[in-house]
């Protein structure tokens, strides 16, 4: 959508946008074609919202039926230049938990609705402030737990995504263009950008397209972080790396077998990749219900694992009453209690010896952790990265690009080239979004907290 598309006029509507809970100070916002009279009805001060400059501040009361309610501070934003693109009222008021929702009841008392969960960011997108990509990288950035993390959801968030979606659109509706010219207009022998040329632009587009989806990897792990499984026998020393990697006590640590029966689950940063840590039950065989049950969590762990870091006592002989199990995820063997000595059925492992006593080779584990999760890889110059719901939509682009240039190459009807560029086009669209896409955005601001 157009950024100068006129503001739609809707509902006006209100909601509390700072967390729940006590703090110094919270925020009560007001969106929509009648936000400054709602504000009239509810401020009193000096003069009233509806005389106010755009973005200044004033101090007043909020009132409900003329009962003071709260000291506050209020600003106007005047459409289109707000977050909403609408005009737009913020109350700063004090903090707490009862005063707050009492300034939220005069406004709803004085004409505004409950806003749903993320309706003042869907109305910035509705109202063509941003686009849906934009519209995600807000929940990114409340979300970002690294400061790469953080990067790249600013980088969407300003539109870098956005831009490189929008020029492949671009060239899909060129394409098409010239194509649907030359099936309306045969009389004309207009031939479709003179073949090569029309390829050539055909495969740029497609180049593009799998450049972004080279980046789903990293989109996954700066979103959703790494979810490593440390797994291994009992009495190995998975707890005490859990804790080594913490960097303090979570675990408890006993030379007791099957402490541990259920998983714990931590997360840290690496190096700015934030890592979803999970101590799990020790296998072996065991009569123990207890026991068996957290090994049988341990095993579901394991299918949904990112990265296993597999830890054995190098101290005693490889179990042979376990069976050996080939992971999906990638596999880092660590041959822990480097600080005793080893039992020679470790001799020629090629696993990473480490020491949770020590810390003997844990420098070398987050280097091997990196390079294994491609975390080397990621950096602040190339921090922009697709989300899952992306990939989705260029999977399908790219599918129908192929197919349109497979048809060029055949010399095919140039028909079946415009149905499939047709579909690149509108699966390139659904990344950045349209007002018409009902069923995307219900699902996408419905993550949202009320008052975003």
């Amino acid at each position: 959508m157009s950024t100068d598309t006129v503001v739609t006029q809707r509902e006006t509507v209100a909601a509390i946008s700072t967390a729940a809970g006590e703090g110094a100070i919270a925020l009560v916002r007001i969106s929509g074609s009648d936000a400054v009279n709602v504000g009239d009805r509810v401020f009193r001060g000096r003069s009233k919202p509806s005389e106010f400059q755009s973005h200044v501040q004033h101090f007043g009361h909020i009132v409900d039926a003329d009962r003071m309610i709260d000291e506050v501070v209020i600003s106007v934003h005047r459409a289109p230049h707000s977050y909403t693109a609408e005009d737009l009222i913020e109350i700063s008021c004090h903090g707490g938990v009862l005063v707050t929702a009492k300034v939220l009841e005069a406004c709803l008392s004085a004409g505004a609705r409950p806003a749903r969960a993320g309706e003042f960011t869907e109305r910035a997108f509705l109202n063509g402030r941003m686009d849906l990509t934009q519209a995600e990288a807000v929940i990114d950035v409340i979300r970002a737990g690294t400061d790469l993390a953080l990067r790249s959801a600013t980088e969407q968030l300003q539109g870098r995504l956005g831009q490189a979606i929008t020029a492949i659109r671009d060239d899909f509706v060129q394409l098409l263009a010239h194509v649907e010219a030359a099936i309306d207009f045969p009389e004309e022998d207009i031939a479709p950008d003179a073949g090569e040329r029309l390829r050539s632009r055909l495969d740029a587009a497609r180049q593009s397209i799998a450049d972004l989806l080279a980046t789903a990897e990293h989109g996954h792990i700066l979103r959703e972080g790494v979810r490593v499984v440390i797994y291994g026998p009992t009495n190995a020393g998975k707890s005490s790396l859990l804790n080594r990697l913490l960097g303090y006590e979570r675990a408890i640590v006993s030379a007791i077998a099957g402490t541990t029966r259920d998983t714990i689950e931590e997360v840290i940063n690496m190096r700015g990749v934030a890592l979803r840590l999970l101590d799990t039950a020790g296998i072996r065989n065991s009569d123990h219900e207890l026991e068996r049950a957290g090994i049988a969590r341990t095993e579901r762990s394991l299918e949904s694992a990112d990265l296993v870091l597999h830890v054995v006592d190098r101290s005693e002989p490889a179990a042979v009453d376990v069976v050996q199990r080939p992971f999906e995820a990638p596999e880092i063997l660590l041959l822990n209690k480097s600080d005793l000595l080893e039992y020679p059925d470790w001799a020629n492992s090629t696993g990473l010896r480490i020491s949770c006593v020590t810390d003997d080779g844990l420098a070398g584990l987050e280097e091997a952790i990196l390079a294994a999760i491609g975390g080397a890889h990621l950096s602040p110059e190339n921090s922009v990265a697709i989300s899952a719901r992306h990939r989705d939509c260029l999977c399908r682009a790219l599918q129908s690009a192929d197919r349109a240039a497979e048809t060029f190459a055949n010399n095919y009807s140039a028909e079946y080239a415009a149905i499939d560029l047709q579909a690149a086009l509108a699966a390139v669209t659904e990344v950045i979004g349209s007002a018409g896409d009902d069923a995307i955005l219900d699902s996408l601001f419905a993550q949202f907290c009320i008052g975003k």
